[in-house]
């Protein structure tokens, strides 16, 4: 039945669990498929962890190695620096285990990062400068306390 409704009401089996749970019916619960969510919950977090971290690393990498590029885009570099720093800070902040998934991630996040940043500066318009791959360092350049410090904005700053 447990199984059925997992299957059939994902929201009506989650509601039925916390019910359970509450009235202390640890027999009736579906344990197989509550772990199954318990650790697609943290794989979740961590996905979104490293996205935000990735889109912060990649314009922070914009800023400094396309200093030269028209303001207006610029500005929207600087905004999603801001807006993707204070996700990076709030899931630490909620997560204290992160912070040494942090220090794990800084360089699969820097890879993607650069990669992005590569792609989207090739595609660049006209009148814009398309840098070239190399100007793009191969490690992360950026330290733990430049990603989190929120007057930091590139190397160039």
């Amino acid at each position: 039945m447990s199984n059925q409704l997992y299957e059939q009401d994902f929201n009506l089996w989650r509601e039925k669990i916390i019910e359970q749970i509450k009235e202390h019916q640890f027999h009736e619960i579906d344990w197989e498929h509550l772990l199954l969510e318990l650790e697609d919950m943290g794989k979740s977090e961590k996905r979104s962890f490293l996205s935000n971290l990735t889109i912060l690393i990649a314009h922070l990498l914009k800023l400094t190695v396309q200093f030269d590029a028209p303001e207006m885009m610029k500005g929207s570099w600087y905004s999603s620096v801001t807006e993707h720093r204070f996700r990076v800070k709030k899931d630490l902040e909620e997560n204290p285990s992160f912070k040494n998934y942090l220090h794990e991630v800084i360089a699969k996040a820097y890879i993607d990062a650069r990669k992005l940043v590569i792609k989207e500066s090739n595609n660049a318009k006209l009148g814009v400068r398309k840098p070239n791959e190399t100007e793009y360092p191969l490690d992360c350049v950026f330290s733990v306390e430049q990603l989190l410090d929120e007057d930091f904005y590139g190397m160039n700053d």
